[in-house]
């Protein structure tokens, strides 16, 4: 009975997933956690090289971080750590505010990761965890392209031998080491043709023992290339132990933009990731929670050396795939983790910089979406251009305002897009009974008749204060252009809402129409908008008898009732069943 309970209460704080774990789940998220744990070895200390702190660093990113977001948040298969955009986020934030100095570096890290965590944790506690829906594809595209770039340009100054994270041309200028060349060049050509031979084996850490045993043999034949290639040095552990994170309130008002942009990145990654994994494995899951997660991993983080984590693609389909069941996959992760550094630590120092950074240079090549870009090419112009222009600005900009100017001008895109909601001219391409309404728009004038009195058009769209000049134009040219069509019967099912700026727009048109001695009308308007309407007034306004729920009705009313007598006496045009009861019909019904 008290183990229920307890089992219970687990459920309760971590979810409903404690329910199902069993001796089943426990070996299947075992196994699932060692390949994580192999996964992530040569990447967290590919990705510390990225932001430029000492490789214990990204290894400690990869333990806590996982197990807390792993039991924290809301996915039970996405694995948290280290990853390239965000470490190339905060590498490139951290190289100027730095000025070089390794102990500045780490210093800063931990700040903007507790900064970051704060953020998420905040945005999670106010409910606004699904605001990183708002980074859209195309920003993530085009940043991820740009940030490919710079991972390629950075990596290859390593390749070339470059000291630090100085570029290749600095590297040409220092004069190239002819052993970080060999390293760099084998240690890349493995890892292309382990890919290629094996796409689903652990091609990156057995590209990057390749490098280690050519690095060996080089140093033991010293004289065969002429030079040593730099190596990471003293064997990295995993664990840092917790400490105070460092704080400088003067450097807040540089900081703070740049947590708010790799909140944004890595908050962005991680619900993007879930929900990928969620809708493979018909889990449910909560945006808000998973970001409290992940707001904890970096907050906790933060004091235990780590820098900035969030969900990994290349980790976590990999797990899923893996057969992993519950969190325990990602805790059992860390945990392996742990085992395999404090194993392989004295190996792990003899890693190359220059095999590391043609591993960053296979990273930079998968990067690249070439799918995604001409796919975004071929279908939505307007989506690409988004992209381009976010990957230029990673490229030339700060990261931070590079990432929020992307994300400002894919708001700004929808916000024009939703700013002209379609208004279509709607009418018949055929005579006969029961046919159906079709849209003559795109018909040369006159090719398809329209009946002289009665406009009808079909509005598409919300309509808001942005939207309002947009449909006030159309209105207006509908009544310069045909001032005969002084009836104006609008299709509203989808017409989806409306402000109180769209409302004073539908009363001015009532207004000029009835100022011109004819009316409008509304068929099938969306419950929201009618209480719109009757909280501003505009049904009394409008009259109930000028709202129908079918057509037929409508068209029944306004034609038989609505229309002007002598106008139709003179009418050929017949468009409708009902003008053949309206006066000047032939005796026989032309429909």
């Amino acid at each position: 009975m008290p183990n229920a309970r307890a089992a219970e209460l687990l459920a309760r704080v971590l979810g409903p997933w404690v329910r199902e774990v069993d001796r089943t789940t426990w070996r299947a998220d075992l196994l699932a956690g060692l390949l994580g744990a192999v996964l992530v070895l040569p990447q967290a200390i590919a990705f510390a090289a990225l932001v430029g702190v000492p490789p214990a660093m990204g290894l400690a990113t990869a333990v806590l971080p996982c197990l807390v977001a792993a039991l924290a948040g809301s996915s039970r298969q996405v694995l948290s750590g280290p990853t390239n955009a965000t470490s190339l986020a905060l590498g490139a934030m951290l190289l100027p505010l730095a000025g070089g100095d390794p102990a500045r570096t780490v210093a800063l890290a931990l700040m903007l990761t507790l900064l970051v965590g704060l953020m998420q944790l905040l945005l999670a506690l106010t409910r606004l965890g699904a605001i990183a829906n708002f980074i859209s594809p195309s920003v993530m595209l085009g940043f991820t392209g740009g940030a490919a770039l710079l991972i390629a340009w950075t990596a290859l100054g390593q390749v070339l031998g470059a000291s630090g994270r100085a570029s290749p041309i600095d590297a040409l200028r220092a004069g190239v080491v002819p052993a970080a060349l060999a390293i760099g060049g084998v240690t890349l050509a493995l890892a292309l043709l382990l890919r290629r031979l094996w796409p689903r084996g652990p091609t990156v850490l057995l590209a990057l023992l390749g490098s280690i045993a050519l690095t060996a043999l080089i140093e033991q034949r010293g004289g065969l290339l002429g030079s040593h290639a730099a190596r990471l040095g003293e064997p990295p552990i995993a664990w840092l132990g917790l400490h105070w994170p460092p704080l400088d309130v003067a450097l807040l008002p540089q900081l703070l933009p740049m947590a708010l942009a790799l909140t944004i990145i890595a908050l962005g990654q991680s619900i993007s990731i879930a929900k990928v994994l969620a809708a493979r494995s018909g889990q449910a899951l909560d945006a808000n929670r998973e970001c409290f997660g992940q707001g904890l991993a970096n907050s906790v983080g933060a004091f235990a050396g780590c820098f900035v984590a969030c969900g990994s693609l290349n980790r976590s389909l990999p797990n899923l795939e893996a057969g992993a069941r519950t969190p325990l996959a990602g805790a059992s992760a860390a945990l392996w983790l742990l085992a395999l550094v404090a194993l392989a630590g004295p190996l792990l120092a003899w890693v190359p910089l220059a095999g590391v950074g043609a591993l960053l240079l296979v990273v930079a090549f998968g990067l690249v979406d070439r799918a995604g870009w001409r796919r975004l090419w071929r279908l939505d112009r307007p989506e690409f251009g988004i992209a381009a222009a976010t990957l230029l600005a990673t490229l030339t900009l700060r990261l931070e305002i590079a990432i929020l100017a992307g994300v400002m001008l894919s708001l700004v895109a929808y916000l024009y897009r939703s700013a002209r909601p379609a208004l279509r001219t709607m009418g018949f391409d055929r005579q006969g009974h029961g046919r159906p309404f079709v849209v003559i728009d795109h018909d040369p004038p006159d090719a398809l008749p329209e009946c002289p009195q009665l406009k009808l058009l079909r509005m598409e769209g919300s309509v808001w204060f942005g939207a309002v000049p947009h449909v006030a134009e159309h209105l207006r040219g509908l009544r310069e252009g045909r001032p005969e069509q002084r009836h104006l019967l609008v299709m509203a099912k989808s017409m989806n809402s409306i402000d109180l700026a769209a409302a004073d727009l539908w009363d001015d048109e009532r207004i000029r129409r009835r100022e011109a001695h004819g009316d409008l009308y509304f068929h099938r308007p969306r419950p929201q908008v009618i209480a719109m309407w009757q909280h501003t007034g505009f049904t009394g306004r409008l009259g109930a008898h000028n709202v129908f729920a079918d057509k037929h009705s409508a068209l029944a009313h306004i034609v038989l009732h609505r229309l002007d007598d002598a106008v139709c006496a003179q009418c050929s045009v017949r468009l409708f069943d009902e003008c053949s009861q309206r006066p000047g019909a032939p005796l026989a019904p032309t429909i």
